[in-house]
């Protein structure tokens, strides 16, 4: 995944939703997607989420080393103090996902949101914040350079995949 360095205005935007492309460097394809979302400049928190992957690229490398830019991003460039993540009570795969990301349960919102059909539903809310970072950073950077060839996200932007 690539990121534009300079996002500094998203400290100070009234947008509540930035997507950024998550393109498989080796074939040039776009293989999903995923978002700052719910920017709240004022308390300093994002969200990021609005995430999907080609399903041959789930349980991969991938989902680790685009969240870990982003939360890089966020926190290192940015200056957010923090970064939250939702999921839905009946999808554990992307909790357990969400937990693997180093991000610790906050609870669960009753009544959060409305689907389609009408009906209501709870949200489950993670969260890291700035200062649980530098230990987030380290352990995803371990899992990543344990997981890829030629990983090393600490000294360049070059990564697997």
């Amino acid at each position: 995944m690539r990121t534009c360095h300079d996002l500094r205005w998203c400290k100070n935007c009234h947008a509540d939703r930035l997507g950024f492309a998550v393109i498989d460097e080796r074939t040039g394809r776009a293989i999903g997607t995923s978002s700052f979302h719910d920017i709240l400049p004022a308390c300093q928190r994002l969200e990021i989420g609005y995430t999907w992957y080609a399903q041959s690229y789930w349980r991969t490398h991938v989902n680790t080393t685009c969240k870990f830019l982003l939360l890089r991003l966020a926190f290192e460039t940015l200056g957010f103090r923090t970064v939250g993540f939702r999921a839905s009570p009946a999808n554990i795969r992307s909790q357990r996902a969400i937990e693997r990301l180093g991000a610790k349960k906050d609870g669960v919102i009753r009544g959060h949101r409305v689907y389609q059909d009408g009906t209501i539903a709870d949200t489950v809310m993670y969260s890291i914040t700035a200062d649980e970072w530098q230990d987030v950073k380290r352990r995803l950077l371990d899992r990543l350079n344990k997981s890829c060839e030629f990983a090393d996200l600490s000294s360049s932007e070059k990564h697997c995949g």
